[in-house]
């Protein structure tokens, strides 16, 4: 190299002062600050000439100096930075543990596994028959070796396939938490604080995988809108260690759920290796996994809307007379005693499906039971008629105030208007 080329330090310096000259041109006290600016460039010249003799001194080897390059310094003594606030916090960056998920992203793993952290509460309470309580602690993301030495030895580790995704996902459970679900599982009452460091026998594994499938369902809904996941348990290990699934200085996202069994807490870690999701960075970056949404009805959702209706169970009541009677009498009812009641003989009986009268009905038997036969059907004053059209309310103003009688319906019967609804479309269809 020549003597004329310079040093990386002294293009950085040389940088600096070009900064510097510029913010200088742009303070409109730049008139004041001539002097002070002339006697601190005379100062760096003196002290320029002497660090030639200082550095031959001390042994340092340095290039020519370019005047007005000198290092500057705040009132702090730290160096000076063109830009930055002086109570800026400055935070240290790793260059081994890269950021390669965005914050849209980690938004987007969030709000998709809070509705896997519900789901899975009430799935596995019914499973263990009480009461269990699963919160999404926290979504951050870190190396894979990071992942692996922050877990207990021996663990339940689970190895899972995310078909059709290439590689593997890994959903560990705490040991503590492992065999609570275990004992209650086998119906015994978990002590907190009772720890076994043993790795699980091979009947407490095939129990365990029975709640490690009831957490893989509740992710294919949740990811659906992504991709249409079919998660698989490949493998079950009790050393973390022993399964090397991505390489060590993989970034991979950490989902960790805590559960709360009784008196009983424990940790459930979803691992997911950022290679396996990369190709659907811009459907989470996009909001693509939203959920949720204003759209027209289609034949698809309303048969759907159909089956769930066909299979929905409601209360009949068939009300046979009614009456009314004075508190004396009823206090001296008796056995035997005859109540006569407002309803003829001949007359309809009223029946109610969920509390709101729909039908007309005749008393009658039908293979040994009691049974009525619908002979018509009551109507009703509807606001939402059939084919899903609002009523008029000024043609309805004046039938309101001449008729004491009618009212507006409740929240059931318009529920079951537009059942009604949809159940005459879908037929129609």
């Amino acid at each position: 190299m020549s003597d004329e080329s310079l040093s990386q330090n002294q293009v950085e310096n040389l940088l600096k002062a070009m900064e510097s000259a510029n913010l200088d041109e742009d303070s409109p006290e730049k008139d004041d600050a001539v002097g002070e600016a002339s006697a601190v460039q005379d100062d760096s010249d003196a002290e320029t000439a002497a660090s030639p003799a200082a550095n031959s001194a001390a042994g340092i080897e340095r290039g020519p100096t370019i005047p007005g390059t000198a290092a500057r310094t705040n009132a702090g003594g730290k160096p000076y930075s063109p830009g930055v606030l002086p109570n800026a916090r400055i935070t240290a960056y790793d260059f081994k543990r890269p950021e390669r998920v965005g914050k849209d992203q980690m938004r987007a793993m969030q709000s998709l596994h809070e509705s896997i952290a519900r789901n899975f509460g009430a799935s596995i309470s019914g499973l263990l028959r009480t009461m269990l309580e699963v919160k999404l602690l926290s979504v951050d993301q870190l190396t894979y070796s990071e992942f692996v030495f922050s877990l207990d030895n021996p663990s339940c580790f689970n190895v899972i396939k995310p078909a059709p995704l290439e590689g593997h996902w890994v959903l560990d459970i705490a040991p503590s938490l492992a065999f609570a679900i275990i004992d209650r599982m086998l119906g015994g009452d978990p002590v907190p604080g009772e720890t076994l460091r043993r790795p699980l026998t091979e009947i407490e594994t095939r129990l365990m995988c029975r709640v490690v499938d009831l957490f893989l369902e509740q992710i294919v809904p949740a990811w659906a809108n992504i991709i249409q996941l079919e998660p698989t348990i490949e493998a079950t290990e009790s050393n973390p260690q022993l399964a090397q699934i991505v390489p060590p200085n993989e970034v991979a996202i950490l989902i960790g759920f805590e559960v709360l069994l009784g008196k009983n807490r424990g940790m459930m870690n979803l691992c997911i290796p950022f290679n396996t999701i990369e190709k659907f960075n811009s459907k989470l970056s996009r909001n693509g996994w939203v959920g949720y949404g204003k759209s027209k009805p289609t034949d698809h959702t309303r048969r759907k809307i159909t089956r769930s209706i066909d299979t929905a169970a409601v209360d009949v009541v068939v009300t046979l007379a009614r009456s009314r009677i004075k508190t004396s009498d009823l206090l001296d009812l008796a056995v035997g005693d005859i109540i006569t009641t407002e309803q003829e003989v001949g007359h309809p009986l009223e029946v109610a499906i969920q509390n709101v009268p729909k039908f007309h009905a005749s008393a009658g038997a039908y293979k040994g039971k009691k049974a009525v036969q619908i002979e018509s059907t009551i109507e009703s004053k509807r606001f939402v008629d059939v084919s899903g059209e609002e009523d008029d309310p000024e043609n309805n103003s004046s039938d309101a105030s001449n008729s004491q009688t009618d009212r507006r319906p409740n929240e059931t019967e318009a529920s079951l208007a537009n059942a009604e609804a949809l159940l005459a479309q879908a037929n129609h269809d």
